[in-house]
């Protein structure tokens, strides 16, 4: 049961040695619960495992992107890959995925492998969301972009997604900021060096765009630092623009008008 994250099938027990008898008196003493006659799962078992089990399913989408450790949303309900042919469930704290994916499963693995979680995200959120999931599975050697491109995904929206998935976003927010700026018709380049230092974006030759994850920047040190980097670039002649994760994320509009505006005015221009 620790070897397969605390939640395994009967016929997977019974095939490791255990009898019909050890299960029951198993689950009589505590050790482990039933679920849907079928399934056995630990006290120590992960709600979203445990989901996955009550529906003959697999942890897939954002909640497994989560589990491994990648960029995702705030998305709080467990996303669950089931075979078309299995009774629809549903849920408000459940967002069920009944598409195959194109790597196959063994039938009873609770756990989605990482291309059929990336083409449910690809499928199931909006396309800067699910970009910045991919990417974050290229960053942390998950996947190879190499990889994604041979995968036969079957999927306009998943074949969409691949088109905009680059390698130099260093999260989530940098990849929301190259879809704002695109959707209003304005060329970005990312890890541009200037004066020694790299800049999260720079538009044209003037405008430099920085950006402050979620995570980061946080104390005192840190926010000194930006200072001194922003005063540094306004004396070499640069306007710069610095957005946070609520800005960016959530207040998509304003970071767009923003650098609209910047633009009409010509700062991203050489004086």
């Amino acid at each position: 049961m620790q070897r397969h994250s605390g939640v395994a099938h009967s016929r997977v027990l019974r095939a490791a040695g255990y009898t019909q008898h050890e299960m029951i008196q198993a689950v009589d003493a505590g050790v482990v619960e039933r679920v849907r006659r079928s399934w056995l799962v630990t006290p120590q078992c992960s709600p979203a495992h445990r989901s996955a089990a009550d529906v003959s399913g697999r942890v897939t989408c954002v909640s497994a992107a989560k589990q491994l450790g990648l960029w995702t949303n705030d998305d709080p309900r467990t996303h669950l890959a089931v075979p078309s042919t299995s009774s629809r469930i549903r849920g408000a704290d459940r967002v069920l995925h009944w598409a195959p994916g194109p790597a196959p499963v063994a039938r009873f693995t609770v756990e989605d492998p990482i291309l059929n979680v990336l083409f449910h995200v690809g499928r199931c959120l909006e396309p800067p969301d699910a970009t910045a999931i991919w990417e974050s599975a290229l960053r942390t050697g998950l996947v190879t972009l190499a990889q994604l491109h041979r995968t036969a995904w079957h999927s306009t929206a998943v074949r969409s997604v691949l088109e905009m998935v680059g390698t130099l976003s260093d999260s989530g927010i940098e990849t929301r900021f190259l879809a704002i700026a695109r959707s209003c018709g304005i060329e970005v380049r990312q890890q541009v060096r200037i004066d020694g230092h790299e800049v999260d974006a720079l538009i044209g030759n003037r405008l430099v765009v920085q950006l402050d994850g979620f995570k980061f920047h946080g104390d005192a040190k840190d926010r000194r630092r930006d200072l001194r980097q922003d005063a540094r670039l306004t004396l070499l002649g640069y306007t710069v623009l610095r957005f946070d994760y609520q800005q960016v994320m959530f207040d998509a509009v304003y970071v767009q008008e923003t650098i609209i505006n910047a633009v009409a005015q010509g700062l991203h221009l050489a004086r």
